[in-house]
């Protein structure tokens, strides 16, 4: 199913955008060394419950998962990428965190995602990696908007990827939201420009780079959810709810302070 929103109905998108970011903002802040992941499941499921919005993730249970998810957010470290079930693990210095974060409010959902290092010293080849999922999010980002397609976006995305050298998978990509989490189209972070579909206003993309350091390949963790880099190696996940309007593409997960500026750094 592919939705397009009324003005309403957007209005309250970036109602939910907001919130989501507001969330993510304050994890990163609290998340440091000796935290443990399930306290950050627990904050995230206060936030969540006392703005009156739902999770899109405790009943969550699609084919590819061992469902239902159970919990309010995804929390992937170092080799892990993509749904990582919160677990008892406390963070050490120099862990690279990635959090994912979907919820629904007023009848829409925003979907949005960031990576991390925590301590006082990160690695650069974390910070380079963090950084590339980051460039390559604004690049599609830049290109989205009325009468772009699917494969514009796509084919950005992996560019820049690509140029930095990195392996990329297109078994999980961006993909459309509204009023449930995964709608089409699928967004894969590499594509060929002018195929697919046709961007529209009031369409809602949650647009999310990802990579692993050395490879391509995903294996799945014993708790059926979790996906790990099959080589042990690191990985960085970057994402952002936007809206295509008549203009480009509106950035509705970006936190209070940037949200609405032309051109914002996603990465903010």
């Amino acid at each position: 199913m592919i939705e397009i929103l009324t003005p309403a109905r957007l209005s309250r998108a970036r109602e939910t955008g907001a919130l989501v970011a507001d969330i993510l903002h304050t994890l990163k802040g609290r998340a440091a060394v000796g935290t443990n992941l399930l306290d950050i499941d627990r904050w995230a499921q206060t936030m969540i419950v006392e703005a009156g919005a739902q999770s899109c993730y405790v009943d969550y249970a699609p084919a590819f998962g061992r469902g239902p998810f159970g919990h309010y957010i995804c929390t992937s470290v170092n080799d892990a990428v993509l749904h990582g079930l919160p677990h008892d693990y406390t963070l050490v210095d120099g862990d690279l965190v990635s959090l994912d974060l979907a919820v629904s409010l007023g009848g829409v959902v925003a979907d949005s995602a960031i990576s991390f290092v925590v301590g006082d010293s990160p690695a650069p080849e974390d910070v380079a990696l963090i950084d590339v999922t980051e460039r390559a999010l604004a690049a599609g980002i830049a290109v989205a908007g009325p009468d772009a397609r699917v494969g514009d976006v796509a084919h950005a995305i992996g560019t820049v990827l690509s140029e930095a050298g990195y392996p990329i998978n297109t078994e999980f990509g961006g993909h459309g939201v509204g009023s449930t989490m995964h709608q089409d189209p699928h967004i894969p972070n590499t594509g060929r420009p002018g195929r697919g579909y046709r961007l529209r206003p009031g369409l809602l993309l949650a647009l999310e780079p990802w990579v692993m350091a050395d490879t391509d390949r995903l294996v799945t963790d014993a708790d059926g959810w979790t996906l790990r880099s099959a080589t042990g190696s690191r990985t960085a996940h970057s994402e952002h709810t936007v809206a295509i309007t008549a203009d480009g593409a509106e950035i509705l997960t970006l936190p209070r302070p940037a949200r609405g500026q032309a051109g914002a750094d996603p990465s903010s």
